[in-house]
């Protein structure tokens, strides 16, 4: 189960840093925004449902592994805040920012500029807290 229990982490926690911090960056830097915006898009949607299975799994895995005294644990804590943004992200901020993506073009970005922008730095937001939480994470694990 410690093999798991590392795996779980590894590819949520280590997916996140490596999505957010080097392949995004190096997308924009390197397509046109339509295409790096798109193919960024579909990486994030992907590592939030890879979050959704291994934070299920490492929160079960710890009640399992300590009982109802898991509950009071930071870790466990620290697995919903990050799930928490998981779904906060890919359900309610994601949703938002493919509409407004389908709704822009250029003169409705001029007039209207400030949505995609404003849903864009949330969502990121969201992630920088989810992976600074993940940071903490792995920092206290055992």
């Amino acid at each position: 189960m410690d093999g798991l229990r590392a795996f779980a982490k590894t590819f949520w926690i280590g997916g996140l840093w490596v999505i957010g911090l080097i392949v995004a960056p190096v997308l924009f830097k390197t397509l046109d925004a339509v295409t790096a915006g798109m193919v960024a898009g579909r990486l994030f949607a992907v590592i939030a449902w890879v979050g959704l299975v291994c934070g299920v799994f490492l929160m079960v895995d710890l009640v399992w592994r300590n009982g109802v005294s898991g509950l009071k644990q930071g870790a466990f804590w620290l697995i919903v805040g990050m799930l928490a943004c998981t779904l906060i992200n890919q359900f309610g901020v994601a949703p938002i920012i493919v509409t407004l993506k389908q709704q822009m073009n250029h003169a409705a970005e001029g007039l209207f500029g400030g949505g995609f922008a404003t849903w864009h730095a949330i969502s990121s937001l969201i992630y920088l807290v989810q992976s600074l939480l993940g940071l903490a994470f792995i920092w206290r694990s055992e």
